[in-house]
C-alpha cells in the first residue's frame, strides 16, 4: 500500500466549470459496511463502495482475517462473513497504507477477538498518534504495544473475553467511538460510550441495520451509546451514498470559479456530516438540494451549486464534528470570500493525515492569501472573489485532502499552482483529476 515516487501536478486557472459529477461512495460508510458484513453470518452485498486505496486496505485486512470478499463484474461487492467472534489469525502484518480509519476500526475489531495483529502503514500514517484508541481498548482487555509516541507499527492482542466499559470520550471522535463499539460486539455485557458532542453516526445506524442491539440516550454529560455484546449480525444489502467529503471540493470549486455551475449527484447529507454545506450557505453559497431521498437509511440529494459572491463568517465551533474532514475545503472557500473568516474549535485537524491547520496555512500563504494560525483553526482573509496570486508549489505532506483543496484553490489563481504530490488523492477519490478535466479544469 506504500506510495510510488511523488507525482507533482500543475493546476491551471479555469475559465469556468460546468457539468454533472457523481462522487465516489462515502468513505466512512464503505469502511463500516465491509467491517460489519465481514462479521455477519451469511452473504452480504454492497453497491457503490468507494474503491479507493483506504477502503481497499480495509478489505485486504478483513480477507486476511478470514472474510470472503469479492468484487463482481457489475461493481457489486459480495462478502461472506465469519460471524462475531470468528476472526482468524492473520498470516502477516496488516498494511493500512494511509488509512487512519482502517487502523482504528480494525484495532477495535481485533481488541475483543482471540487473535494478534500487527498494524503497519505508510510514512504519513506512521506519524499519527493512536493513543486515543489504545487507552479505551486496553481498558477492555486488549494487549497493545505501539511504537514510541503511540504510533505504528502497533501490535494488538485481543482480550477474550473482553471487559465491557463505560467510557467518556475525552475529545469527540467518531473513529474512537466506533472502535469501542466494534470491540463491544464480541464483549459479554453492555459496553457504553459517551460522546460530549454528537459525531457522525454511521456506525450506530449500520450496527442497528445488521441486527446489533444498540441503545442511544441523551444525558447531561452527552450522548450515550450502548451496545450489547456477543451479537449475531445478519447479512445485509448496503447501498453506499456519495461521499459528502468528496462533494465538498466540487461545491467550493463551483462557488469560487466565475460562471461555474455544477450538479453533484447522490450526495449523502447525514446531519452529522453536512456541516460544510451549512458553513458555505452561511457565506452566501448558492446550493440547491434537488430530489431529496433516502438511500440505505441515509438522507441523500443532488446538489446544484452555482458561482456566488461569498462573505466572510465566523464558523460556529459546534459545526466542527460535522465537517472535520472538510476544513481544508472550507479554508479555500474563505480565501475567496470578502472579509476575514475565522474557523476554530477544530484541534482534531492537527492529527489527521497531516497537521491540516499548519499545512493549509503554509499552502494558502505561499499562494498569496493572508492567514492567521491558531491552535484549533485558522483565520483567513479572502480576496473578495478575485483570483488569488497562486504561482507556488505547495506541500501536501501525503494528505489527499490537502492535495484536492489546493487543486481547487488553483482553479481561480492568477498563476498556476503546483501540487507537490497528487498521488495520495487515490486513497479517497481515484477519478478526481479525470473528473476535473471533464468539467473544464486542467492539470498536467
Amino acid at each position: 500500500m506504500s506510495y510510488q515516487a511523488a507525482k507533482p501536478l500543475q493546476i491551471a486557472p479555469a475559465r469556468t466549470l460546468s457539468g454533472t459529477v457523481s462522487v465516489p461512495g462515502d468513505k466512512s460508510i464503505s469502511h463500516r459496511a465491509l467491517v460489519l458484513a465481514s462479521l455477519a453470518v451469511g452473504e452480504s452485498s454492497i453497491s457503490g463502495l468507494l474503491e479507493g486505496d483506504d477502503v481497499l486496505a480495509t478489505a485486504a485486512a478483513l480477507r486476511a482475517m478470514g472474510a470472503m470478499i469479492e468484487r463482481g463484474d457489475d461493481g457489486t461487492w459480495r462478502i461472506r462473513g465469519v460471524g462475531v467472534g470468528g476472526l482468524l489469525q492473520p498470516p502477516g502484518a496488516l498494511d493500512m497504507g494511509n488509512s487512519g480509519t482502517s487502523t482504528r476500526l480494525l484495532a477495535g475489531l481485533v481488541a475483543s477477538h482471540p487473535i494478534h495483529a500487527t498494524f503497519i502503514g505508510d510514512a504519513s500514517l506512521s506519524r499519527r498518534p493512536m493513543g486515543r484508541i489504545i487507552d479505551p481498548l486496553s481498558l477492555m482487555g486488549a494487549d497493545i504495544t505501539a511504537s514510541p509516541g503511540s504510533r505504528l507499527p502497533m501490535m494488538v492482542g485481543g482480550g477474550c473475553p473482553g471487559v465491557p466499559i463505560r467510557y467518556m470520550l475525552p475529545v469527540a471522535s467518531a473513529q474512537v467511538k466506533s472502535a469501542i463499539l466494534l470491540a463491544g460486539l464480541n464483549t459479554p455485557g453492555i459496553t457504553r460510550v459517551i460522546e460530549p458532542v454528537a459525531t457522525r453516526d454511521h456506525s450506530e445506524r449500520m450496527l442497528t441495520g445488521f441486527g446489533a442491539e444498540i441503545a442511544i440516550e441523551e444525558t447531561d454529560r452527552g450522548r450515550l451509546i450502548a451496545i450489547t455484546g456477543e451479537a449475531e449480525l445478519k447479512p445485509q444489502h448496503i447501498v453506499v451514498p456519495g461521499d459528502p467529503s468528496s462533494a465538498a471540493f466540487w461545491a467550493v470549486a463551483a462557488s469560487i470559479v466565475p460562471g461555474a455551475a455544477l450538479t453533484i449527484r447522490n450526495v449523502g447529507l447525514n446531519p452529522t456530516r453536512a456541516g460544510l454545506f451549512t458553513a458555505l450557505r452561511m457565506m452566501g453559497a448558492d446550493i440547491t438540494e434537488c430530489d431529496p431521498r433516502s438511500v440505505g437509511g441515509e438522507p441523500v440529494a443532488d446538489l446544484l451549486v452555482r458561482h456566488a459572491s461569498l462573505t466572510a463568517v465566523d464558523v460556529p465551533p459546534e459545526l466542527a464534528p460535522s465537517m472535520i474532514d472538510e476544513y481544508p475545503a472550507l479554508f479555500v472557500a474563505a480565501a475567496f470570500a470578502a472579509g476575514r473568516s475565522v474557523a476554530r474549535g477544530a484541534q482534531e485537524l492537527r492529527v489527521k493525515e497531516s497537521d491540516r491547520i499548519a499545512t493549509m496555512a503554509a499552502a494558502l500563504g505561499k499562494c498569496g492569501v493572508t492567514v492567521e494560525e491558531f491552535a484549533d483553526g485558522l483565520a483567513v482573509t479572502g480576496s473578495g472573489g478575485e483570483a488569488i496570486a497562486g504561482g507556488a508549489t505547495v506541500a501536501t505532506h501525503l494528505d489527499h485532502r490537502i492535495a484536492m483543496a489546493m487543486t481547487v484553490a488553483g482553479l481561480h489563481a492568477r498563476a498556476a499552482v503546483t501540487i507537490d504530490d497528487a498521488a495520495p488523492v487515490a486513497t479517497s477519490y481515484p477519478d478526481f483529476f479525470a473528473t476535473l478535466a471533464r468539467l473544464g479544469g486542467a492539470a498536467c
